[in-house]
């Protein structure tokens, strides 16, 4: 992997090809630092902004692609795609404040083909930034987590033994913020306002969450 590509103190242990490439992202370190200063911002002035994370997945399910995750039945959703009210999320995938993609060049080419525009940042931001701990330390005491349910009590539980705390850089999330953990896209209406409700409740000053295809 080009040096261009490494965050401080990550690793990626098995680079695809693109990685190196220098044209298949050419101001990885300048924009890194660029996002990292628009988050802070964002969170100290209470910015209200919502980040998309695109992967394959998301391409599939957008087009209605029966693959992986997107498989009625698999996770995203139970029946089948005329069954739901499907262009409620590609209306809802538009909205967004900002866009992550990865610069895998399949997935560049998915995200094009969806909202063709280009990608604000670059998805593995996120990964390095978590990986290396720059999003728990900094934000440290503001951070709320939105993720299926089982798998926010499992971090729970972690979380009550000092070297996951450690290995987070935190001593707990504000928030955890619930969704099903299978078949949500079923009953997006249902999912959002409970969602809602329990945001009206929360404290943090911003969210990491997995929520799948939701």
């Amino acid at each position: 992997m080009l040096s261009q590509y490494k965050i401080n103190n990550s690793k990626f242990l098995n680079p695809p090809a693109e990685y190196k490439n220098q044209e298949s992202y050419q101001n990885f370190a300048e924009h890194l630092s660029e996002f990292k200063t628009l988050l802070i911002s964002q969170v100290e002035n209470e910015s209200t902004v919502s980040y998309y994370k695109f992967g394959d997945g998301d391409y599939f399910f957008l087009k209605k692609e029966s693959v992986g995750s997107a498989k009625p039945g698999n996770r995203a959703l139970s029946k089948n795609y005329w069954r739901i009210n499907h262009k409620e999320f590609v209306r809802g995938s538009k909205k967004n404040n900002y866009y992550l993609c990865e610069i895998l060049d399949v997935n560049k080419k998915y995200f094009y083909e969806i909202f063709d525009r280009d990608f604000d940042f670059p998805a593995e931001y996120v990964y390095g930034l978590l990986s290396n701990k720059w999003l728990t330390k900094t934000f440290k005491g503001k951070i709320g987590i939105i993720g299926a349910k089982e798998k926010l009590e499992i971090i729970k539980n972690l979380l009550t033994n000092q070297r996951y705390k450690e290995y987070l850089g935190i001593e707990d999330f504000i928030d955890y913020i619930e969704i099903p953990q299978k078949f949500a896209c079923d009953d997006i209406k249902n999912v959002r306002e409970s969602v809602r409700k329990q945001l009206s409740s929360s404290n943090s000053k911003i969210f990491l969450y997995g929520i799948g295809h939701v």
